[in-house]
């Protein structure tokens, strides 16, 4: 059965989580911090599988229902101060959802940002969900569908289905079930044969558990391409930094076991969706997600970590704000896959852009997307492509 990652868009508060819950039967705000401020900090993951009987759609087992499809949901933080831990999200993904509430005037600033980036990045696979169409009358519901139309005009979300729902009652998740079974795999092309990328790492070990009890460090991830196995050698790259060497050092460990939700499987590959590796790392090493941004492949496959590039860059032009060219010495962010950094620009040359980056990225896609302060905010600015 093929699985595909799908990630949640949309403005803070508009119901992402409350969607994903719908869904799955599972809180992607699990953190309690994440509970008490009512929004998605870190990239929350569920999973489904969607069941066919008679033409009709279903996320729960029926009687007589066939399972067709597994779906693992990235749900993507919506408030503009974590706008690159969204786009970390986008480099797992087969599809979108776009939510946009009924009840708050279409675009909100979040929405139009997420937007610039689903368009720049090239997510062509696009679902829009109305949300809270329960909270609102037909006429407002009906208001708002068309702002919603005008805002996606032109854009790679021009033709998507919309589709009005009420998480809270579950009303319509069956159509937007319908939509996501017609989303394929992505293809993709990388660089490396066996390629695995962190959004999460954990230690899953109570406080005050014995150490012949303890758990190695656990990744959470997907695999983009080629096969991992429970015993695999892996390589984790840029890896940890070193204080003594002021650097950050590859590590290389032992896949001690691979779960996805409560089932244990034995080989992880494009079909299983998010998962969680167990290795043979001390868990102080994984703890609250400091090997979050990694790339994953097998030893002799990876370049070296680079802290300098040269790039072409295109920035976006923006109609609700100026974005002017790059100048020496701004502080900006960019991210390539799953990594988010801090960076400096060092030097302009005709159309060659040098950047410094404060982590260091492992070479696999030569694109980055990247943001800067505009207006005291922090938002998508453009792509770059490193030459």
């Amino acid at each position: 059965m093929e699985f595909i990652n799908i990630g949640t868009f949309g403005h803070v508060d508009h119901g992402k989580s409350t969607l994903t819950t719908a869904l799955t039967g599972v809180r992607t705000d699990r953190h309690s911090e994440e509970i008490k401020r009512g929004i998605t900090i870190r990239l929350g993951h569920a999973e489904f599988i969607i069941y066919e009987k008679d033409g009709k759609y279903y996320n729960t087992p029926v009687d007589g229902a066939k399972p067709i499809k597994g779906i693992s949901i990235v749900d993507a933080p919506g408030h503009e101060s974590l706008l690159a831990v969204a786009v970390s999200g986008i480099a797992l993904l087969d599809g979108a959802i776009f939510v946009i509430a009924a009840n708050e005037p279409c675009p909100q600033p979040q929405t139009r940002e997420h937007l610039y980036m689903l368009n720049y990045l090239g997510m062509k696979n696009i679902v829009i969900v109305q949300t809270k169409v329960d909270t609102v009358s037909k006429e407002q519901a009906l208001k708002n569908y068309q702002e919603i139309k005008e805002f996606v005009k032109g854009t790679v979300a021009e033709n998507a289905p919309i589709i009005p729902i009420s998480s809270t009652y579950k009303l319509n998740l069956e159509y937007l079930l319908e939509e996501l079974v017609k989303i394929p795999q992505r293809s993709r092309s990388f660089r490396v044969k066996d390629l695995a990328l962190a959004v999460r790492s954990f230690d899953v070990n109570r406080p005050g558990t014995d150490v012949q009890n303890m758990h190695g460090g656990v990744i959470g991830g997907a695999v983009l391409d080629g096969v991992f196995r429970v015993g695999d050698t892996i390589e984790i790259s840029p890896g940890r930094y070193i204080e003594k060497l002021q650097n950050y050092k590859p590590i290389i460990t032992k896949i001690t076991s691979i779960h996805r939700e409560n089932e244990s499987l034995e080989v992880a590959d494009r079909n299983s969706g998010l998962v969680a590796f167990g290795t043979a790392l001390d868990p102080s090493i994984t703890r609250e997600d400091l090997l979050a941004g990694n790339i994953i492949s097998k030893p002799g496959q990876l370049s070296q970590p680079i802290r300098e590039i040269k790039a072409k860059i295109d920035l976006i032009p923006r109609h609700d704000i100026n974005n002017p060219p790059l100048i020496i010495g701004e502080n900006i962010i960019i991210n390539s896959l799953s990594i988010s950094t801090q960076a400096i620009v060092k030097n302009i040359s005709k159309k060659v852009v040098t950047i410094i980056l404060k982590k260091p990225i492992t070479p696999i896609d030569d694109n980055f997307a990247i943001f800067r302060k505009l207006q005291n905010r922090w938002r998508f600015a453009g792509m770059g492509k490193i030459i």
